[in-house]
């Protein structure tokens, strides 16, 4: 699976600062989310879970070959048969990122694979909140990325299951373009919302100084 854009933002943006000790990435793909995180933390627990085989296989390739292998676990598992056991053990994840699917199933392709990475019939959004409520700890964050037509729902949903919304970024491909994605950090707690905003490019391949300051410890070149 290719590297995303996506995953690249919520990697550099998701919370560290309260110095999580550990971490859990729903829907690992390539692994790319909890190697950025590895690389931005101390944490000695991070964990990712993925259902697709053969993501999993990639996941866990890249996890050995790279500089923090001891520190980095990926199951081979559906989120929520996974959250139900952490939840039985009575364990928690101090930060928790996703970068879940969501095209909806009129759009699915005749690759099962590619439909499991993209599509909510693998893992629905209130699944995925529901899971998420059951093992985060009770200072813990959740990060997520969204399609922003799906903001209002997503929070609606959270908040059901009470995690608010405590920041939010809104980006935009370029100036001229409409928001695409929605960064959200949720917590247990009510707080002020944050709220900012960021444009990747100002042309093609000609990246803003917001995204480079963002994302630059992480790509070779940029």
């Amino acid at each position: 699976m290719k590297v995303g854009t996506d995953g690249v933002l919520l990697g550099a943006w998701c919370s560290v600062d309260n110095y999580p000790d550990t971490i859990l990435d729903i829907g690992a793909g390539t692994g790319v989310i909890s190697l950025m995180i590895a690389q931005r933390s101390d944490a000695m627990t991070i964990d990712a879970v993925e259902v697709d085989e053969n993501a999993y296989e990639q996941t866990v390739a890249n996890f050995e070959e790279s500089d923090w292998g001891d520190r980095l676990y990926c199951y081979n598992a559906t989120f929520s048969e996974f959250a139900e056991e952490i939840a039985e053990e009575e364990e928690t994840y101090d930060l928790i990122v996703s970068n879940p699917p969501f095209y909806t199933d009129a759009f699915e392709t005749e690759d099962a694979s590619r439909n499991k990475a993209r599509f909510t019939s693998s893992l629905s959004f209130k699944d995925l909140i529901i899971g998420v409520s059951k093992i985060l700890s009770k200072t813990g964050k959740f990060s997520v990325v969204i399609p922003y037509k799906e903001e209002v729902n997503f929070i609606a949903l959270a908040k059901e299951n009470n995690l608010f919304l405590n920041r939010i970024c809104r980006v935009k491909g370029n100036e001229i373009s409409e928001i695409k994605r929605c960064l959200l950090e949720f917590s247990f707690d009510v707080m002020e919302l944050k709220e900012e905003s960021l444009t990747i490019e100002i042309g093609r391949h000609q990246y803003t100084e917001a995204y480079i300051n963002l994302t630059k410890d992480f790509y070779l070149k940029m």
